[in-house]
């Protein structure tokens, strides 16, 4: 008895918890990424709450041109917050292999776990973490003098134990996002789609909103997404991403130390 209240008290808890968050600080509520990782040392928290999903993703930069992500994705398909509609996480890596000399577009690649709800339909969404595993390859064009950025992600994905027959599963996945900042460089009117072809494919659903940049620790975005020609898009979403000054470094945030410390044994 005692379990199962704590079960509806934190089923009434955690939404409260992510728009909380939500309405604090932008967001990563998009599938698309950019080729950027964060200075080193940073550590990104990005909570987002939404109609169908609300997240919390957590991604630390520990050394120079890597990052490391965790994210728990908790569904609510029936707008009900006291019914268990499932859960799922992923976990992955990226490394910027190259930068622009402007610092406004480059490349990288992605490893990992688990997808971005809407890739995988229905139930499929909420065990695909360590059943999943995927690589992409985000990259960032600048555009009309930097006003316009769009970002290209395609990928592939293998599922194991998928469907009824078990089967393993493979897929090309897509995702493009373009970000106009036709109000200056700090708000932007960002637009994507994105889906999976293949054998586990997914209805592709598009998303468009408003991203505001007023600081380089604080972003804010809010959204709508939906399936083309489906009803179980994302809806309405308000997220943020809260960047904290560089500290989280494995073997030390600042080179010329290291490089001083180099030079020193000899």
């Amino acid at each position: 008895m005692k379990s199962n209240k704590k079960m509806i008290m934190w089923k009434i808890l955690l939404p409260i918890v992510f728009l909380f968050l939500a309405n604090l600080a932008s967001a990563q509520q998009y599938n698309s990424d950019s080729w950027l990782s964060k200075q080193h040392g940073t550590i990104t928290f990005i909570p987002t709450w939404g109609e169908r999903n609300s997240m919390l993703m957590t991604t630390f930069s520990l050394f120079p041109k890597w990052e490391f992500t965790v994210a728990a994705y908790l569904y609510n398909n029936d707008g009900d917050p006291l019914t268990d509609d499932g859960y799922s996480s992923t976990i992955y890596a990226k490394y910027m292999f190259y930068e622009n000399a402007s610092k406004t577009g480059g490349a990288a690649v992605k490893l990992g776990t688990g997808l971005f709800p809407g890739t995988l339909d229905g139930e499929e969404r909420s065990k695909d973490a360590f059943q999943t595993y995927w690589m992409n390859a985000p990259a960032t064009i600048p555009l009309f003098n930097n006003k316009v950025s769009w970002d290209l992600m395609p990928g592939v994905s293998m599922t194991r134990n998928f469907g009824a027959q078990e089967t393993t599963a493979w897929n090309f996945t897509y995702s493009t996002r373009l970000a106009w900042y036709c109000f200056g460089p700090e708000l932007g009117i960002v637009g994507e789609v994105f889906g999976a072809e293949g054998e586990a494919e997914a209805i592709p659903e598009y998303k468009i909103g408003l991203r505001w940049e007023p600081t380089q620790h604080f972003v804010l975005a809010a959204t709508y997404g939906q399936e083309f020609g489906g009803t179980n898009g994302a809806g309405f979403e308000v997220g943020i991403m809260i960047f904290t000054p560089p500290f989280a470094c494995i073997g030390g945030c600042d080179p010329t130390k290291k490089k001083k410390k180099f030079l020193g044994i000899f």
